[in-house]
């Protein structure tokens, strides 16, 4: 059962950046679910990873009333003003943004439109209008690399990003605090760590493992597979989100994590047990330029303030994560089969050469 959320003020109209998105279609359906009240604005230019399957369980999606969805860019300024006067929108929450590492280090590019340029368009939209929330989305990726020794990073530690998408999500973020201290926007910044769940895009890390072994394919595991992660389910997520937007301090950051940290071929070997697959089908290659080491994040100050806490343990949540994956096969053979083999077996090999032929 999932658990009662408490309430600030009532949402009535919110601007959803990227909901077709992984995090962006379950906070949603999260919505809809449990802020019937609350009309949905889905704005999404459905890149790679933009899916409107992603929605197509939740009954209320095709209700006009509460749901509207809008294929557009966050970067384009009168697209965007249009659709905050039209729909009375109260409060924004950006998830629209580029975020796979490998795909940055190929071409940084979009990552700047989107994840800055995309971000002061809203903010300057929000600024024009009486908005009483804008919710930045982001990651714990700006704060750098841990050593192992080293304590969780908390909302006061330095932004130090090491990839081309982690320094796009900080300039954004910097925009964000500095609309809030210039203008008054009423912003309010999440990074959260590492999320998994149903419909994940399958080049990402757990997804990608998962998938490969059910198609007794090997599992790519970057370097010596002893880089750490924290992981966090993504429905713990989206009800984090849901609590910073209408209890959080306005102009305070928020980290968001449930404290499980593994390392990556810790994660590889479970996945194969769990399905009862062969341990050889790990497969060490080339590590990524730049990888960090370790991602773990403090959040005690969510707690504090809001009450939440996750409700989804790991293991729990990565064996209905595998049973999935198992159960929609179509859903993840029709993406395999097309963009994302492309890009793997074309651009990643060629510019990095780090996967083998058989991946």
């Amino acid at each position: 059962m999932t658990p009662p959320i408490a309430t600030g003020f009532i949402l009535k109209s919110i601007l959803i950046t990227g909901g077709c998105g992984f995090i962006g279609s379950h906070f949603v359906k999260l919505i809809l679910r449990q802020r019937p009240q609350c009309r949905v604005v889905n704005l999404d230019l459905l890149t790679y990873a933009g899916n409107p399957e992603n929605l197509s369980t939740e009954n209320r999606i095709r209700d006009g009333s509460v749901y509207r969805f809008v294929h557009g860019d966050i970067a384009d300024a009168e697209l965007v003003a249009q659709l905050i006067r039209e729909e009375n929108v109260d409060a924004i929450v950006n998830f629209a943004a580029e975020t796979h590492v490998d795909r940055s280090l190929l071409d940084s590019a979009p990552f700047l439109r989107t994840n800055v340029e995309g971000t002061r368009v809203l903010l300057e939209a929000a600024g024009a209008e009486t908005m009483k929330r804008f919710l930045q989305v982001s990651t714990d990726e700006v704060y750098g690399s841990l050593t192992s020794s080293e304590l969780a990073f908390t909302e006061e530690s330095p932004l130090k990003p090491n990839s081309p998408y982690a320094a796009s999500k900080a300039a954004g973020d910097l925009l964000v605090r500095a609309y809030h201290h210039s203008y008054g926007i009423p912003a309010l910044i999440t990074r959260c760590s590492n999320n998994y769940g149903p419909y994940q895009f399958p080049e990402k890390f757990l997804p990608l493992l998962v998938t490969n072994a059910l198609e007794d394919r090997a599992l790519p595991i970057y370097g010596d597979g002893q880089q750490i992660r924290d992981w966090i389910h993504v429905e713990d997520h989206a009800r984090a989100l849901l609590d910073v937007l209408e209890r959080g301090r306005i102009g305070e950051t928020y980290n968001v994590s449930a404290d499980d940290e593994r390392t990556n071929q810790s994660m590889a070997e479970w996945v194969l047990r769990i399905l009862g697959k062969p341990q050889s089908l790990i497969r060490y290659v080339k590590d990524r330029p730049g990888h960090d080491r370790r991602y773990g994040v403090d959040s005690s100050k969510l707690r504090s303030e809001t009450g939440w806490k996750p409700f989804i343990d790991l293991e729990t949540g990565l064996r209905t994560m595998i049973e999935w994956y198992r159960g929609e096969q179509g859903w993840w053979e029709r993406i395999k089969s097309g963009e994302y083999r492309k890009y793997y077996d074309e651009l990643y090999r060629e510019r990095l050469g780090s996967l083998n032929r058989d991946i």
